[in-house]
Protein backbone atom coordinates (compact mmCIF):
# COMPACT_ATOMS: atom_id res chain seq x y z
CA UNK A 1 0.00 0.00 0.00
CA UNK A 2 1.51 3.24 -0.87
CA UNK A 3 2.97 4.88 2.57
CA UNK A 4 0.77 8.32 1.94
CA UNK A 5 -2.45 6.57 2.03
CA UNK A 6 -1.97 4.88 4.91
CA UNK A 7 -0.76 8.62 6.32
CA UNK A 8 -4.07 9.67 5.49
CA UNK A 9 -5.98 6.90 7.09
CA UNK A 10 -4.74 6.75 9.95
CA UNK A 11 -4.13 10.62 10.62
CA UNK A 12 -1.76 13.50 10.19
CA UNK A 13 2.01 11.87 9.48
CA UNK A 14 3.59 14.75 8.35
CA UNK A 15 7.05 14.21 9.20
CA UNK A 16 8.19 15.15 5.07
CA UNK A 17 6.09 16.05 2.12
CA UNK A 18 4.55 13.59 0.43
CA UNK A 19 3.66 12.64 -3.57
CA UNK A 20 -0.11 13.52 -4.47
CA UNK A 21 -0.21 11.14 -7.08
CA UNK A 22 -3.17 9.14 -8.30
CA UNK A 23 -4.85 7.26 -5.63
CA UNK A 24 -8.03 8.17 -5.08
CA UNK A 25 -10.58 5.53 -4.63
CA UNK A 26 -11.59 5.04 -8.48
CA UNK A 27 -7.92 4.39 -9.19
CA UNK A 28 -7.61 2.38 -6.14
CA UNK A 29 -11.08 0.66 -6.50
CA UNK A 30 -11.29 -0.51 -10.12
CA UNK A 31 -13.14 -3.68 -9.26
CA UNK A 32 -15.50 -2.21 -6.79
CA UNK A 33 -16.31 -0.03 -10.21
CA UNK A 34 -17.35 -3.23 -12.46
CA UNK A 35 -20.72 -3.18 -10.35
CA UNK A 36 -21.72 -1.54 -13.58
CA UNK A 37 -21.47 -4.77 -15.48
CA UNK A 38 -23.12 -6.68 -13.14
CA UNK A 39 -25.93 -7.25 -15.60
CA UNK A 40 -23.14 -8.58 -18.43
CA UNK A 41 -21.86 -10.76 -15.77
CA UNK A 42 -25.20 -12.13 -14.17
CA UNK A 43 -25.27 -13.34 -18.35
CA UNK A 44 -21.76 -15.21 -17.97
CA UNK A 45 -22.49 -16.73 -14.84
CA UNK A 46 -25.68 -18.57 -16.04
CA UNK A 47 -23.80 -19.62 -19.36
CA UNK A 48 -21.29 -20.74 -17.08
CA UNK A 49 -23.22 -22.47 -15.21
CA UNK A 50 -24.67 -24.20 -18.32
CA UNK A 51 -21.53 -25.54 -18.82
CA UNK A 52 -20.01 -22.81 -20.89
CA UNK A 53 -16.80 -22.65 -20.43
CA UNK A 54 -15.60 -19.95 -22.64
CA UNK A 55 -18.17 -17.77 -20.41
CA UNK A 56 -16.21 -18.31 -17.29
CA UNK A 57 -12.91 -17.91 -19.16
CA UNK A 58 -14.85 -14.56 -20.33
CA UNK A 59 -15.06 -13.77 -16.24
CA UNK A 60 -11.57 -14.48 -15.86
CA UNK A 61 -10.36 -12.00 -18.06
CA UNK A 62 -12.59 -9.29 -16.69
CA UNK A 63 -11.41 -9.73 -13.18
CA UNK A 64 -7.65 -11.54 -13.46
CA UNK A 65 -5.95 -8.57 -12.62
CA UNK A 66 -7.62 -7.11 -10.22
CA UNK A 67 -7.57 -10.61 -8.46
CA UNK A 68 -3.84 -11.12 -8.67
CA UNK A 69 -3.92 -6.89 -7.57
CA UNK A 70 -5.56 -8.16 -4.54
CA UNK A 71 -3.51 -11.04 -3.77
CA UNK A 72 -0.11 -9.67 -4.14
CA UNK A 73 -1.03 -6.57 -1.75
CA UNK A 74 -2.38 -8.58 0.66
CA UNK A 75 0.64 -11.21 0.42
CA UNK A 76 3.30 -9.60 -0.13
CA UNK A 77 4.89 -12.27 -2.35
CA UNK A 78 4.44 -12.83 -6.20
CA UNK A 79 4.84 -16.14 -5.73
CA UNK A 80 1.86 -16.74 -2.74
CA UNK A 81 -0.11 -14.38 -4.83
CA UNK A 82 -0.03 -16.23 -8.27
CA UNK A 83 -1.05 -19.58 -6.06
CA UNK A 84 -3.89 -17.72 -4.53
CA UNK A 85 -5.00 -16.67 -7.55
CA UNK A 86 -4.83 -19.69 -9.41
CA UNK A 87 -6.89 -21.30 -6.51
CA UNK A 88 -8.99 -18.52 -6.27
CA UNK A 89 -10.32 -19.42 -9.82
CA UNK A 90 -9.71 -22.37 -9.20
CA UNK A 91 -12.30 -22.69 -6.64
CA UNK A 92 -14.70 -20.39 -8.33
CA UNK A 93 -14.98 -22.65 -11.02
CA UNK A 94 -16.36 -25.55 -9.14
CA UNK A 95 -18.30 -23.89 -7.14
CA UNK A 96 -20.25 -21.44 -9.75
CA UNK A 97 -23.09 -23.86 -9.98
CA UNK A 98 -23.86 -22.74 -6.50
CA UNK A 99 -23.69 -18.91 -7.02
CA UNK A 100 -27.00 -17.73 -6.35
CA UNK A 101 -26.91 -14.20 -7.28
CA UNK A 102 -27.56 -12.82 -4.33
CA UNK A 103 -24.34 -10.41 -4.38
CA UNK A 104 -22.79 -9.46 -7.48
CA UNK A 105 -19.58 -11.77 -8.87
CA UNK A 106 -16.56 -9.49 -8.26
CA UNK A 107 -17.89 -9.66 -4.23
CA UNK A 108 -18.04 -13.42 -4.10
CA UNK A 109 -14.97 -13.33 -6.17
CA UNK A 110 -12.85 -11.07 -3.48
CA UNK A 111 -14.50 -13.29 -0.76
CA UNK A 112 -12.82 -16.59 -2.10
CA UNK A 113 -9.80 -14.45 -2.42
CA UNK A 114 -9.26 -12.30 0.68
CA UNK A 115 -10.05 -16.21 2.52
CA UNK A 116 -7.62 -17.61 0.88
CA UNK A 117 -5.10 -14.82 1.95
CA UNK A 118 -6.94 -14.59 5.50
CA UNK A 119 -5.67 -18.37 5.70
CA UNK A 120 -2.10 -17.97 4.15
CA UNK A 121 -1.72 -14.61 6.58
CA UNK A 122 -2.70 -16.88 9.66
CA UNK A 123 -0.73 -19.69 8.77
CA UNK A 124 2.13 -17.22 8.43
CA UNK A 125 1.82 -16.01 11.77
CA UNK A 126 1.58 -19.34 12.99
CA UNK A 127 5.35 -19.90 11.61
CA UNK A 128 6.41 -16.26 12.79
CA UNK A 129 7.53 -15.95 9.51
CA UNK A 130 9.11 -12.55 8.46
CA UNK A 131 7.11 -10.49 6.40
CA UNK A 132 7.62 -11.74 2.60
CA UNK A 133 9.79 -9.51 0.11
CA UNK A 134 9.15 -9.91 -4.03
CA UNK A 135 11.77 -11.41 -6.49
CA UNK A 136 12.85 -8.72 -9.23
CA UNK A 137 13.13 -10.25 -12.67
CA UNK A 138 17.17 -10.32 -11.75
CA UNK A 139 16.52 -12.54 -9.25
CA UNK A 140 16.91 -10.10 -6.21
CA UNK A 141 14.65 -9.91 -3.48
CA UNK A 142 13.02 -6.21 -2.40
CA UNK A 143 10.38 -5.16 0.16
CA UNK A 144 7.49 -3.99 -1.86
CA UNK A 145 5.89 -1.60 0.63
CA UNK A 146 9.19 0.18 0.44
CA UNK A 147 8.89 1.09 -3.04
CA UNK A 148 7.47 4.07 -2.78
CA UNK A 149 7.74 5.71 -6.09
CA UNK A 150 8.01 9.60 -6.67
CA UNK A 151 9.38 11.01 -9.27
CA UNK A 152 10.29 13.96 -8.02
CA UNK A 153 12.56 11.90 -5.19
CA UNK A 154 15.73 12.41 -7.01
CA UNK A 155 15.73 16.30 -6.97
CA UNK A 156 15.41 15.70 -3.06
CA UNK A 157 17.04 12.45 -1.75
CA UNK A 158 16.17 13.46 1.95
CA UNK A 159 12.55 13.20 0.86
CA UNK A 160 12.98 10.14 -0.65
CA UNK A 161 15.00 9.02 2.61
CA UNK A 162 11.94 9.73 4.92
CA UNK A 163 9.22 8.24 2.50
CA UNK A 164 11.33 5.63 2.63
CA UNK A 165 11.31 5.38 6.38
CA UNK A 166 7.26 5.75 6.57
CA UNK A 167 7.17 2.89 4.26
CA UNK A 168 8.96 0.55 6.58
CA UNK A 169 7.32 2.04 9.61
CA UNK A 170 4.40 1.00 7.93
CA UNK A 171 4.84 -1.95 6.85
CA UNK A 172 6.09 -3.05 10.38
CA UNK A 173 2.37 -1.61 12.14
CA UNK A 174 0.84 -3.20 9.20
CA UNK A 175 2.26 -6.88 10.54
CA UNK A 176 0.94 -5.68 14.22
CA UNK A 177 -2.77 -6.12 13.52
CA UNK A 178 -4.37 -9.44 13.19
CA UNK A 179 -5.23 -11.18 9.76
CA UNK A 180 -8.81 -9.97 10.09
CA UNK A 181 -7.86 -6.16 10.77
CA UNK A 182 -5.10 -6.01 7.87
CA UNK A 183 -7.72 -7.55 5.64
CA UNK A 184 -10.65 -4.50 6.55
CA UNK A 185 -8.02 -1.87 6.94
CA UNK A 186 -6.47 -2.73 3.06
CA UNK A 187 -9.87 -3.32 1.44
CA UNK A 188 -11.05 -0.39 2.91
CA UNK A 189 -8.15 2.28 2.38
CA UNK A 190 -6.25 0.61 -0.58
CA UNK A 191 -9.12 -0.78 -2.80
CA UNK A 192 -11.38 1.66 -1.71
CA UNK A 193 -14.48 -0.69 -0.81
CA UNK A 194 -17.68 0.48 1.16
CA UNK A 195 -17.50 -0.93 4.51
CA UNK A 196 -20.72 -2.67 3.90
CA UNK A 197 -18.80 -4.59 0.55
CA UNK A 198 -15.72 -5.20 2.68
CA UNK A 199 -18.50 -6.96 5.12
CA UNK A 200 -20.22 -8.66 2.59
CA UNK A 201 -16.14 -9.72 1.42
CA UNK A 202 -15.43 -11.01 4.95
CA UNK A 203 -19.00 -12.34 5.55
CA UNK A 204 -19.92 -10.20 8.51
CA UNK A 205 -21.79 -7.14 9.05
CA UNK A 206 -20.89 -3.47 8.17
CA UNK A 207 -21.06 -2.49 11.80
CA UNK A 208 -18.59 -5.30 12.53
CA UNK A 209 -16.09 -4.37 9.79
CA UNK A 210 -16.93 -0.50 11.05
CA UNK A 211 -15.30 -1.76 14.32
CA UNK A 212 -12.51 -3.90 12.73
CA UNK A 213 -11.22 -0.78 10.99
CA UNK A 214 -11.38 1.29 13.81
CA UNK A 215 -9.68 -0.95 16.08
CA UNK A 216 -7.03 -1.37 13.50
CA UNK A 217 -7.23 2.10 12.65
CA UNK A 218 -5.96 2.89 16.24
CA UNK A 219 -3.38 0.63 16.46
CA UNK A 220 -1.92 2.19 13.56
CA UNK A 221 -1.75 5.43 14.70
CA UNK A 222 -0.46 3.97 17.91
CA UNK A 223 2.69 3.04 16.03
CA UNK A 224 3.27 5.53 14.10
CA UNK A 225 2.31 8.24 16.90
CA UNK A 226 5.95 9.58 16.93
CA UNK A 227 6.33 10.41 13.46
CA UNK A 228 3.77 13.02 14.23
CA UNK A 229 4.61 16.19 14.78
Amino acid sequence: MPAEAIAVAVGPVTRGPVSTGDNSPTSRGRMAGQSSSRVDDAALIREAQRGDRAAFEELVRQYDRAVLRLALHLTRSESDAQDIYQEAFLKAYRNIGSFRFECSFYTWIYRIVTNLCLDHLRKRQVRKEDAPVATDSDGEEFDLLAQVADDRSGANPERDLMRRELGRRIKHSLEKLTPRERMVFELKHYHGLKLRTVGEILNTTEETAKNTLFRATQKMRAALADLKR
